[in-house]
């Protein structure tokens, strides 16, 4: 494997998580590290599914200008995984085996076609593997 991690939506937000701190500042680490020593990617659904929460859940909603800087700038540079019909069946084989949500399936689907030795998220079971992925909650306190 590669060494690199996958960064699961819920890491994204929290970098503009004004309510815990410690949360933020976590991801913003994470974020930041990715930028700028590549070491972690995402996937298409999770900058359509950033992109959501950003314009319609935010407590302060981002603009359009802002959503297409952040777009531009964190986004689209962390943006490795794409679409496919292999994608969303492997997606299925993971739904099926592990008996995770599709949506669910398919981020660690991502991760896989990634080639991600790492999936940091708070939504799944930390520490499990799947395949080649292990699940890791980066907001677990030490």
């Amino acid at each position: 494997m590669s060494g690199k991690a996958f960064l699961d939506t819920n890491i994204l937000v929290y970098t503009f998580d004004d309510h815990d701190l410690r949360k933020r500042e976590t991801a913003r680490t994470m974020v930041g590290s990715a930028l700028r020593d590549r070491t972690a990617i995402i996937s298409f659904q999770v900058v359509q599914e950033f992109l959501n929460v950003a314009t319609r859940k935010f407590a302060a909603p981002l603009t359009e200008a802002d959503s297409a800087l952040y777009l531009k700038q964190v986004l689209n540079p962390l943006c490795e995984v794409h679409s496919s019909i292999n994608l969303y069946q492997d997606a299925l084989d993971i739904q099926e085996r592990w008996k995770y949500g599709y949506y669910d399936s398919l981020i660690l689907a991502a991760s896989l076609a990634g080639d991600c030795d790492i999936l940091f998220t708070e939504d799944l079971q930390h520490g499990q593997k799947i395949r080649d992925i292990t699940i890791i909650n980066p907001f677990l306190d030490p």
